[in-house]
């Protein structure tokens, strides 16, 4: 009687555990921020009746913990990388939002606040976006007992620029940015990438986030490495893309030509592209139609 009653505890606690910890913010980093200059915090908050509540001028980078109800979850777990052109980040609309929709699922979900690229507040702007992204994983898989999540089942999703450093986050892993000498992979299980960012070459990239994130005076060695078409290889994960072939802000051929280099290394990959749609889906398609087929390819890596 005594055991299971000790059983029993065991349990509840685990399960408040769990429930103390879904949808709570903490700090992707205990001490230092890496690669950091020191300067006062100067994050702001904005509404945007168009797009989003829009995040600024981040520093301190964060992960929010979205987690299901332990009846429903299926030890998934994506990391959401919100997008905004390496110049904000729009953490509603493509963060907290996606977020909870995946809880509904069954699904974990954990956004990234990504430090935005800044020669003031970092010593390298070009790799503070991606060590965030890479300790976030890091983060997700060494906690996965804590958060109830299969460390072999952790996928990252990315919108626009986001979507680029989903890309990288899939195809740089075996660069350690961040804990050098770890153990701990960072290979993300799975990518979904939405109207994503992809290569910052000069025909169909995205000059924006290109001079964001490695300024305007960028080497053609930098372009290149940081095009992440041309650093797909055979151990990088299956993906799943979405983009309208009608979006002028980030020209479809960034989907396009990433699904052809998955393809031609064997990787898995499915695309979806809609004749019409703006950048960021406003006002079609609905976030039901695109994400339902998010959620019928999730289903596909189980099998």
């Amino acid at each position: 009687m005594l055991i299971i009653k000790l059983i029993f505890l065991a349990a509840l606690t685990s399960f408040f555990s769990l429930k103390s910890i879904a949808q709570t913010h903490i700090n992707l980093y205990p001490g230092t921020v890496p690669n950091s200059i020191s300067g006062p915090d100067q994050e702001t908050h904005t509404a945007n009746a168009l797009v989003d509540s829009l995040t600024s001028k981040v520093s301190i980078p964060g992960l929010t913990l979205f987690l299901p109800a332990r009846a429903k979850a299926t030890g998934m777990a994506v990391i959401i990388c919100p997008g905004g052109g390496y110049g904000t980040l729009l953490t509603k609309r493509e963060g907290s939002d996606v977020a909870r929709a995946f809880n509904k699922l069954g699904i974990a979900a954990f956004v990234v606040k990504y430090r935005l690229p800044d020669p003031r507040i970092m010593k390298d702007q070009s790799i503070g976006p991606i060590q965030d992204a890479q300790q976030a994983i890091k983060i997700v898989r060494e906690r996965a007992m804590e958060f109830g999540i299969d460390p072999n089942k952790i996928g990252i999703m990315g919108f626009s620029a986001g979507g680029h450093l989903a890309s990288t986050a899939g195809t740089h892993f075996k660069t350690r940015y961040i804990d050098q000498a770890g153990k701990t992979s960072l290979r993300p299980d799975f990518m979904i990438l939405i109207n994503p960012v992809v290569s910052f070459n000069d025909s169909t990239g995205h000059m924006g986030s290109r001079e964001n994130l490695l300024g305007k005076n960028a080497s053609a060695e930098k372009i290149r490495l940081f095009s992440n078409e041309l650093q797909v290889t055979k151990e990088t994960p299956p993906a799943f893309l979405v983009h309208s072939g009608a979006d002028v802000v980030v020209p479809v051929a960034n989907s396009i030509e990433f699904y052809k280099a998955l393809n031609q290394n064997g990787i898995p990959a499915a695309m979806h592209i809609y004749s019409k749609g703006e950048h960021g889906f406003l006002t079609y398609p609905t976030f039901e139609e695109w994400f339902g087929r998010v959620a019928g390819w999730m289903e596909t890596l189980n099998k």
